[in-house]
């Protein structure tokens, strides 16, 4: 029985043998992608991190992201990438007066006296009603208004 059952077995892979199979499995088939065929040229996105240009919108999250890394940096005693963190601040949120306040004393310690005046009269601006106000403008005053 046993060799009975071992001699349909060899006949039927035996047969299986002869057929090959029809087609490969769809799992195996590849596709190549087809080339482009618009007439423009599709241009890559910029791979250079320093060329790419931001578009500011209003954000004030982000901008008070950029403060809090600002004040970091001014806590290092590094001036002028606190100034740029304030800067980037004020252009998501033109409104944020703690980032105008700040823009203003990190460009009076680089001895940036002109910028120090515009980020001073801009916090003015945006919170007359400060209670500091009155000590900005003594600053301001003392920068040469």
């Amino acid at each position: 029985m046993l060799a009975l059952g071992a001699a349909s077995l060899a006949a039927q892979t035996s047969g299986n043998q002869a057929t090959p199979p029809a087609a490969p499995p769809p799992q195996l088939k590849t596709e190549h992608p087809q080339p482009a065929t618009s007439e423009q040229e599709e241009v890559p996105p910029e791979e250079d991190s320093s060329l790419v240009t931001t578009k500011y919108s209003f954000n004030p999250l982000q901008s008070k992201k950029d403060v809090a890394v600002g004040k970091l940096y001014a806590k290092k005693g590094n001036y002028r990438a606190a100034a740029g963190r304030y800067r980037e601040a004020t252009k998501w949120d033109d409104s944020n007066r703690e980032a105008w306040l700040l823009l203003g004393d990190a460009e009076e310690r680089l001895r940036d006296k002109d910028g120090a005046r515009s980020a001073y009269r801009k916090y003015l601006e945006v919170a007359a009603d400060a209670k500091n106000a009155a000590d900005i403008r003594k600053k301001l005053a003392k920068l040469g208004n």
